[in-house]
């Protein structure tokens, strides 16, 4: 059975031990954009994960989860072709994890590819909305909202004052839930791919 709204809850990801879940979903994640994430080091990041979003960064990575009771399948995924996995290889027993969100401090050249994953980042009161993601079955049951709203609150937390995100022109569903949260379009804050869409939420 699909998961519902009331079913799903959510917990910040722990590295190393949620490492291998976190980067299947993100793998899943740039599998389903319509682009290649090469312009933003995407390879890079993965390998070094947490990097910049790691606690002691400033950043945060949180799963979206529903209890099972039998081994998880991951066929709805859309993991790239050759990844293996053991249910998005959740370490926490009985969770099929099923959605992510991320935040990071955002800075000049937070995403250039100079920039490695895991260098520091100065202070900064701004901070990016990164890997918003969810399984097939998952999607249109709420579940984008739960996590939006532990990363709203925890950028809140750490004092920042504002929140940035990037997205395409035709991820409809996506840009209404953004403007949902009070996001407004803005002009790009770094080179990227044509019909990118930049956004800024006052928090």
């Amino acid at each position: 059975m699909p998961p519902t709204g009331a079913e799903v809850k959510t917990r910040p990801a722990v590295f190393p031990n949620d490492r291998e879940v976190v980067g299947q979903l993100f793998l899943a994640y740039a599998q389903s954009l319509p682009i290649s994430l090469d312009f933003q080091n995407f390879e890079h990041e993965l390998a070094g994960l947490p990097g910049k979003y790691a606690v002691d960064n400033g950043g945060a990575v949180w799963l979206a989860y529903r209890a099972q009771a039998t081994q998880p399948s991951t066929a709805n995924l859309n993991l790239p072709r050759g990844t293996t996995s053991e249910l998005v290889g959740t370490k926490e027993k009985d969770e099929q994890s099923i959605g992510c969100i991320a935040i990071r401090p955002f800075s000049a050249n937070s995403t250039t590819l100079l920039e490695s994953s895991t260098s520091k980042v100065t202070p900064t009161t701004k901070c990016e909305l990164k890997r918003l993601y969810l399984t097939p079955d998952a999607r249109g049951r709420g579940v984008s909202k739960l996590l939006m709203d532990v990363a709203l609150q925890k950028a809140r937390e750490l004092g920042y004052k504002e929140m940035l995100l990037d997205t395409l022109s035709s991820m409809t569903a996506a840009r209404t839930l953004y403007t949902r949260y009070g996001f407004e379009e803005i002009g790009s804050y770094y080179e990227s791919v044509e019909n990118a869409v930049f956004y800024r939420l006052v928090l």
